[in-house]
């Protein structure tokens, strides 16, 4: 993604408001998604996180995908929606937290399992997301 900041555009105080409200906005949508999964899940296994995680790469990838190939949105428009709404709804240092108790209690296969599908589906679904936002 380029960055717009050489570009005309938004005012750095408008461009940052924005990006503040995507952020907040993104934010809610995890904290909504994750008691919504949550309310769900079984077991031990971080689903919440996991699930954010995984819908978010998907997002992403159509996201960024859609508005290269089929709209005219600007590098900042993109910059909003992807570091600001995308950045605040994906959740990759719970992750990493989750991990890292996994590991203090000597879970391996927990801990290996969240890194391993996170890690794999999480790309798998970035490049699905992508093909989809092709197709739109």
């Amino acid at each position: 993604m380029q960055s717009s900041a050489a570009t005309p555009g938004f005012p750095l105080a408008v461009k940052l408001l924005l990006l503040a409200l995507a952020g907040a906005l993104g934010t809610l949508a995890r904290y909504g998604a994750g008691v919504l999964v949550e309310r769900h899940a079984t077991g031990f296994f971080p689903w919440p996180t996991f699930t954010v995680n995984m819908l978010g790469c998907f997002l992403f990838g159509a996201f960024y995908a859609f508005a290269e190939e089929r709209t005219g949105w600007t590098g900042e428009t993109r910059l909003i929606v992807l570091t600001g709404f995308m950045g605040a709804f994906t959740t990759y240092s719970t992750f990493a937290f989750d991990t890292a108790a996994f590991m203090r209690e000597s879970q391996w296969l927990l801990a290996a399992s969240n890194i391993l599908t996170q890690n794999i589906l999480g790309v798998a679904l970035l490049l699905v997301g992508v093909f989809a936002g092709k197709l739109l």
